[in-house]
């Protein structure tokens, strides 16, 4: 993981803080989470507060996150908003926090003049335990508290105010009427300069869990569809009668409720072409065939040509392995037919095939499950998988390791959003979501 941070992808556009006053209200928040201070001069946090250098600190990586749910976080600057999410047990903790920001901007920027912004992210569990305890969360609420309690005092103070607005004998209260301008001194003139947060509960649709081995859980109007492992406690179990369970084994199934639901893109000229997904899943199989095969060889600065050479000139090993000349099938087909007819081919290449429709509202979601079925293609597995692409990476030999974070720093970084709007037809938003 060592090059990896060195090439900041992992733990990567991070912020990093250093003032001694901003120090002192994140070891305020920790402490009312009851987590020790750190005594580290700088460290770095993400867009929920997340600190790799704190959590080294403490030898816990969930000192934010303790029971897998109810995320903890720590706000200390409007600029959060625009980093990632490094460490997450849900894959929307991102587009949640994104939504908090975006309805609480003004006030956000207010109070961290003054004070850090915390709390949880409150689902209606405290453990999950089994797959009913990931049915139940169909809202967060924030609890948003600050560390010198600017906002509790702010509070109290519109509670003043209005008592003052409505209540005659209120201007005789002169200890009330003290207290009032020892909080205004504090706070500021609330009325120009909101502290309080406008909105604090969002909806949790559609979302990845990673718990009992990973758990999709995809909401639709009057239904709701659960992808992951049979062996999950309270698989099939929990509401059958309103929930339907897909093994994640079972990729026929995954297929038909993805393609149903109008989830995915299946191949078609249309898109194919233009985005070249197919060439590059094709490309991408030969790759991790020669990191598995061949872990002597180093990929650095090999091209499109060396590649095709290397396919020449060991076509039954391509063979055996089965994918590279899977995708020049599909290709010739869409070049010829302008479709691929998928009945022909086994459920679990079909998957292999189709990109999430980038008009649904879950298809980073989509795409996630995706590179979960494809874990050859190392680059959407970063993209959209970056759990079970660390996961992955290391059991990874030394030299396609290196390759990987080349190819990753070279190709990727430079040019992630063009490339994924390319190759998946996304636009970049909020793409932590």
């Amino acid at each position: 993981m060592k090059r990896l941070a060195e090439q900041a992808l992992i733990y990567g556009r991070l912020h990093a803080v250093e003032a001694p006053h901003l120090i002192a209200r994140y070891n305020k928040a920790l402490s009312a989470f009851g987590v020790a201070p750190t005594g580290l001069e700088r460290f770095s946090i993400d867009m929920t507060g997340f600190s790799p250098e704190i959590a080294a600190a403490l030898g816990d990586r969930d000192y934010l996150d303790p029971n897998g749910v109810n995320r903890r976080f720590i706000i200390l600057t409007p600029e959060q908003e625009g980093l990632p999410v490094v460490h997450t047990r849900f894959s929307n903790t991102a587009g949640l926090m994104h939504a908090f920001f975006e309805a609480n901007r003004r006030v956000i920027s207010a109070v961290t003049i003054k004070d850090a912004l915390y709390g949880e992210i409150e689902e209606d569990v405290t453990q999950v335990e089994d797959i009913e305890d990931l049915l139940r969360i169909e809202e967060v609420r924030f609890r948003v508290l600050s560390a010198d309690d600017l906002t509790g005092k702010a509070a109290e103070l519109r509670t003043l105010v209005d008592r003052l607005e409505t209540s005659a004998e209120a201007w005789r209260d002169e200890a009330m009427l003290a207290r009032m301008v020892a909080l205004a001194q504090e706070t500021g003139d609330i009325r120009h300069n909101r502290l309080v947060p406008d909105q604090l509960v969002f909806p949790h649709r559609s979302f990845w869990a990673d718990h009992f081995g990973g758990v999709f859980l995809f909401r639709d109007a009057r239904s709701m569809v659960v992808i992951g492992d049979r062996e999950a406690p309270g698989f099939r179990r929990s509401r059958p009668w309103e929930v339907s369970y897909i093994d994640i084994r079972d990729h026929q199934r995954i297929f038909d409720f993805l393609a149903r639901s109008k989830r995915i893109q299946v191949p078609q000229a249309s898109w194919v072409e233009r985005s070249g997904l197919l060439a590059h899943r094709a490309e991408m199989a030969v790759r991790a065939l020669i990191g598995r095969t061949a872990p002597e060889i180093e990929l650095d600065g090999k091209d499109a040509v060396w590649l095709q050479t290397y396919v020449q000139r060991h076509a039954a090993a391509v063979a055996e392995d089965g994918l590279y000349p899977f995708f020049q099938q599909a290709l010739n087909e869409v070049a010829r037919d302008g479709i691929v007819r998928l009945d022909e081919i086994a459920p679990e290449r079909r998957l292999l095939l189709v990109r999430a429709n980038p008009e649904h509202d879950d298809k980073w979601l989509v795409n996630r499950l995706l590179a979960r079925l494809a874990p050859f293609d190392f680059a959407s597995r970063f993209m959209f998988d970056k759990q079970g692409f660390y996961e992955t990476y290391a059991g990874y030999p030394e030299n396609f390791r290196a390759h990987v974070v080349s190819w990753l720093v070279n190709a990727y970084l430079p040019n992630k959003r063009a490339l994924r709007a390319r190759l998946y037809g996304l636009d970049g938003a909020n793409e932590n979501a």
